[in-house]
């Protein structure tokens, strides 16, 4: 499914955004890694820029900054933020209350793109909601230099796999194969995985719960080798698993994200 034309369902990861000190430093970086087009947005849209991969929305890109548009000080940690689609944001912002998470951004309008709002759960786990108006969210998935997984690293799966089906409407079930891991599932398709913090090799201490993005490319290893020339850390060194050969990796101004040359199921 490289190409998504219609709305996503409910519970669906839909669109991912980055939010930098150096928005144009971070154009640049990921147009040279995955082949993106974008540049700053006009005014009335924060400078938002829109990135593009054959012709198609892929994920957002826009500088750090207060609301009343002054640079924040101190500067917020440069994160990759999973959206998660809504049909309904007002309803979903007061289940997520009810269910033990925060609402960190109240919905708002995007112009006529449609409503959006930030959000945590009762792990700490930061994502964003969208409900669609104009924009449904990527328009490619699924293919070099797209979304290719989503993934929750969670301090409790239990509580995390409450709170997202009672919010969302997502089911968290055993993957087979994969000791500790779980897919979650939208109306019986996954969307998406989930596993344990304690369960992760390599984390450093005190990492709070988190989503992970994956992008799928062509080769792992050549990857990690122009993200580290184009100044990129290397967090989880390229290793073989169920669904691929994937790495953790960070780029300059340190928003983690995965890589992954896809061998076997994924979604988006």
């Amino acid at each position: 499914m490289p190409k998504v034309s219609g709305p996503y369902a409910p519970g669906t990861p839909c669109w991912v955004d980055l939010m930098v000190p150096d928005q144009q430093a971070a154009l640049d970086f990921y147009r040279d890694l995955f082949g993106w087009q974008g540049e700053v947005g006009p005014p009335e849209t924060g400078g938002y820029a829109l990135c593009s991969l054959n012709g198609q929305p892929v994920a957002g890109i826009m500088a750090a900054m207060n609301p009343d548009g002054s640079t924040p000080d101190p500067m917020p940690p440069t994160v990759w933020t999973t959206y998660l689609a809504t049909a309904d944001l007002d309803a979903t912002e007061k289940k997520s209350a009810s269910n033990g998470g925060q609402v960190m951004v109240p919905g708002m309008d995007v112009m006529t793109l449609g409503r959006m709002a930030v959000a945590s759960d009762p792990t700490g786990a930061v994502f964003g909601l969208w409900q669609a108006k104009d924009f449904p969210g990527a328009g490619i998935v699924n293919e070099p230099g797209a979304i290719i997984w989503n993934e929750l690293n969670t301090s409790d799966t239990d509580a995390a796999t409450s709170y997202y089906s009672k919010t969302l409407g997502i089911t968290a079930a055993a993957m087979e194969g994969a000791d500790g891991y779980f897919a979650l599932n939208v109306d019986g398709r996954t969307v998406g995985g989930m596993q344990a913090l304690s369960g992760i090799d390599g984390l450093p201490p005190g990492t709070p719960s988190h989503w992970l993005t994956y992008f799928a490319v062509d080769d792992t290893d050549s990857t990690v080798d122009a993200l580290i020339r184009a100044g990129g850390t290397v967090l989880k060194p390229p290793f073989d698993m169920m669904a691929g050969r994937m790495a953790v990796v960070q780029d300059p101004q340190g928003g983690a994200f995965a890589i992954i040359k896809a061998t076997g199921p994924e979604a988006a």
